[in-house]
């Protein structure tokens, strides 16, 4: 599965579309695989939410005490 730190962005493309073009936007997700299309999905969630797999840890729940 890839990762935030494999993907390289090409700087020299660039383009403009308009908010009409969702026919061919469709035409593409519905042309990958589905693991491909959660790998997407996993990727625009790190990019939107963050991701540092140093730092980030399941939060605890349970905290020893000692019983008397």
């Amino acid at each position: 599965m890839k990762t935030i730190q494999s993907l390289k962005m090409n700087k020299n493309i660039f383009s403009v579309v308009t908010n009409f073009s969702e026919a061919n936007d469709m035409e593409y997700w519905f042309s990958l695989s589905p693991l491909e299309r959660l790998e997407a999905i996993e990727i625009m969630r790190q990019i939107i939410y963050g991701y540092d797999p140093t730092s980030d840890r399941l939060q605890r729940v349970f905290t020893v005490i000692k019983h008397p």
